[in-house]
């Protein structure tokens, strides 16, 4: 049986999503690209799919890292990790893609004016403070 695999193989290169993602250093893991994929956070092609479907050159892949969404396309395939410029090209932003992730960017930078962070945490007094003014609301 594992000689009329590795037959198959032999014929054409196929990778698994799961293990492209991972070469392309979208995620640090396989196991952490699976479960984005299986979560729904990965679509091949504009189509929610497993792990182990098989990355074709040419091929759309959107997919979400953290609070940003990237769409990419496929411009060659790798079984191993590589380092990050050479992961990079791998596959291709769209300008598309570029320019949305610049704009959401930018309202997360306006947003966190509207709500900002002390510069140090608050003492002991603070503390106080902040908790008795919260039992009373």
């Amino acid at each position: 049986m594992s000689s009329v695999k590795s037959s198959s193989q032999s014929n054409s290169p196929t990778l698994r999503l799961d293990k492209w993602l991972w070469a392309c250093r979208f995620y640090k893991t396989r196991a952490l690209a699976k479960e984005m994929i299986e979560g729904g956070k990965v679509h091949y092609n504009g189509q929610r799919c497993k792990a182990s479907r098989t990355v074709e050159p040419g091929a759309m892949v959107r997919l979400t890292q953290g609070t940003d969404e990237k769409i990419v396309t496929v411009l060659a395939l790798s079984e191993k990790r590589l380092a990050a410029p050479l992961a990079q090209a791998l596959y291709e932003e769209t300008a598309d893609s570029i320019e949305q992730r610049l704009k959401r960017a930018e309202l997360r930078k306006t947003n966190s004016l509207f709500a900002p962070h002390p510069d140090t945490k608050p003492d002991k007094k603070e503390r106080r403070k902040l908790l008795l003014l919260k039992s009373q609301q």
